[in-house]
C-alpha cells in the first residue's frame, strides 16, 4: 500500500499553524509546523546524492555578484557552537562590514521585505535551482527537483502557490536559495558598475552608496527583481541614513547597549531594572534586543534568595512588558514564575489569576497560549488555565489533532505521527520555576530578529 490515499494539497491544516502576535494588537506573525511526513519525504528527496550536488552547484553559481549574502548557514570548525558561529558570522557579515563601508560611501539606505516567506511564489523554487527557461520548458513533462520542493511546499498549504511556511531551518535554506537567485537578477541588471555595495542578510538589504539619489535608484531594482518571485519591500521600513556608522547598527540595539548591565548605579533594585526595561520595551516593541535584555534580567531574578517587599509592583510591570511585546514573552514568563514563586498559596493564585486575566486582553495567539499553560499547569500554581490552541489541548491529555492525516493510506504512518505521543511527561508536575536554561532557545535566537 503505498503513503498517500489522495493528494495532501486537497486538504487544509495539513500543515499545523500557530500564530504569535506581535504587538499585542492588531499585527500577528504564523509559525508552521510542517507535516512530519512531508517533512521527512522533503528532506530525502533534497539530501539525495545527485539533487543534493545539483543545489551545491547552483548556489555556488549564484555566488559572487554584485550582492554579498551574509546569510548562508555556517558551521563551527572550533569549540563554539553552530549558533556561536552563526551569530559570528552575522556580526561580521553585516554589522562590521557595514562599519568598514563607511570609509568609502556616505549613503546608507536600509530596507526589508514585507512577509518574505508567506508572500513567496513556489514557482520561483524551480526557477532559483535549474533557470526559469529550463524549468518552464521542463513544466508538464520532466519533474524537475525544483517542482518537487514547490508540490511539497503546495501539498502541506492547501495547493497555495504563494508562501512558505516559516519556523524551521529547513524553509530559511530554502528561502536562501530563492533569494540566491535575486541577488543573482539584480547582478545581471547592475553588471559593470561599482559605485555601490549590497549587503543582504536574509530579507533585509543594505545598500551603500556616495549619494540619496543613487542608493535609491539600486533600491528600484532590488523591488523590480524581488516583484519576479512574488515578493516586495516594506516601505514604511525603508530608511536612508547620511551617517553610515550611525545607520549600521539598529536603533533598539543602540539604546540597548545602554541598558547592558541593567544592574549598575542608574538601577540598583529590581523594580528599578524593571521600569528600565519597560521604557525600552514601549521604545523598542518586541525587538531582538528587548528579549535579550529580558533573558539577562530573567536570569539575575532567578538568583534571588528572598520574596521582594514589592512582590505585586514587579509582578506588574514585568506583566505590561508582556503586554506590549508579546514575543518577549517566554524570558518574562520566567521573570514572573520566578517572583510568584515566593508568595504563598493564596497570593500565588491570585497573582496568576491576575497575569492570565491581564495577558487573555492579547487577541488570538497561540503561542501566547502555550507559555501560559507552561507557567499556570504545575501542581505548585493550580491554575486552571483553559485553551483551544490544540497544543494546549493534548499537554492537558485532551484529543486533538495537530495535522490533517486523512491524506495517509498508511496505518502504521498514521499511528507514527499521532500528536498525542509528543507528551512524554506528567506536565503538571513541572517545576512552577522556569529556568534560564529553558528559555535560552528563545532568547539565543533573539538577534535573528
Amino acid at each position: 500500500m503505498g503513503i498517500k490515499e489522495r493528494n495532501p494539497g486537497l486538504l487544509p491544516n495539513v500543515n499545523y499553524s500557530i500564530v504569535a502576535n506581535k504587538d499585542g494588537r492588531l499585527s500577528w506573525r504564523p509559525f508552521e509546523l510542517i507535516h512530519p511526513v512531508l517533512y521527512v519525504s522533503l528532506v530525502n528527496q533534497i539530501c539525495e546524492p545527485t539533487n543534493w550536488a545539483l543545489i551545491v552547484n547552483r548556489m555556488k553559481e549564484l555566488e559572487g555578484g554584485l550582492v554579498d549574502c551574509c546569510s548562508a548557514p555556517v558551521m563551527s570548525v572550533d569549540a563554539n557552537s553552530d549558533k556561536a558561529a552563526q551569530v559570528k558570522s552575522w556580526w561580521q557579515g553585516v554589522e562590521q562590514k557595514s562599519l568598514v563601508y563607511s570609509l568609502n560611501y556616505s549613503h546608507l539606505l536600509h530596507t526589508d521585505v514585507t512577509d518574505c516567506y508567506g508572500s513567496l511564489y513556489t514557482h520561483s523554487i524551480a526557477w532559483a535551482i535549474h533557470g526559469i527557461e529550463a524549468s518552464k520548458e521542463s513544466r508538464g513533462k520532466n519533474k524537475l527537483l525544483g517542482d518537487v520542493i514547490d508540490s511539497h511546499m503546495q501539498a502541506g498549504r492547501y495547493g497555495q502557490t504563494n508562501g512558505i511556511p516559516q519556523g524551521s531551518v529547513m524553509m530559511d535554506f530554502i528561502a536562501e536559495i530563492v533569494l540566491g537567485f535575486v541577488d543573482d537578477l539584480i547582478t545581471k541588471e547592475l553588471a559593470r558598475q561599482d559605485d555601490f555595495r549590497i549587503l543582504r542578510y536574509r530579507d533585509d538589504y543594505r545598500i551603500f552608496a556616495q549619494n540619496d539619489q543613487r542608493a535609491e535608484q539600486i533600491l528600484k531594482v532590488v523591488s523590480d527583481k524581488l516583484r519576479v518571485v512574488g515578493m516586495r519591500l516594506g516601505v514604511s521600513k525603508t530608511m536612508v541614513c547620511a551617517n553610515i556608522v550611525e545607520g549600521s547598527i539598529k536603533p533598539d540595539k543602540q539604546a540597548g547597549i545602554d541598558l547592558q548591565d541593567l544592574g549598575n548605579a542608574n538601577a540598583k533594585t529590581i523594580q528599578k531594572q524593571l521600569l528600565r526595561l519597560h521604557a525600552f520595551g514601549r521604545r523598542f516593541p518586541n525587538s531582538g534586543a528587548l528579549r535579550r535584555l529580558a533573558g539577562e534580567l530573567h536570569e539575575k531574578i532567578s538568583e534571588q534568595k528572598e520574596k521582594p517587599e514589592d512582590l505585586e509592583v514587579q509582578v506588574a510591570i514585568a506583566t505590561d512588558i508582556a503586554i506590549v511585546s508579546p514575543l518577549a514573552f517566554p524570558a518574562i514568563a520566567g521573570i514572573l514564575s520566578c517572583l510568584i514563586s515566593f508568595a504563598e498559596k493564596g497570593e500565588k493564585e491570585r497573582l496568576w489569576s491576575q497575569v492570565l486575566s491581564k495577558m487573555r486582553r492579547i487577541p488570538y495567539n497561540g503561542y501566547l497560549e502555550i507559555w501560559l499553560q507552561r507557567v499556570s499547569i504545575p501542581q505548585a500554581v493550580g491554575i486552571q488555565y483553559e485553551s483551544d490552541e490544540p497544543i494546549c489541548q493534548i499537554v492537558k491529555g485532551l484529543k486533538a489533532e495537530l495535522w490533517e492525516n486523512g491524506w495517509i493510506a498508511s496505518k502504521e504512518i498514521k499511528s507514527a505521527v499521532d500528536a498525542s505521543k509528543i507528551v512524554i511527561a506528567d506536565a503538571t508536575k513541572k517545576s512552577e520555576v522556569v529556568k534560564p536554561d529553558e528559555v535560552a532557545l528563545f532568547t539565543e535566537n533573539a538577534w535573528m530578529y
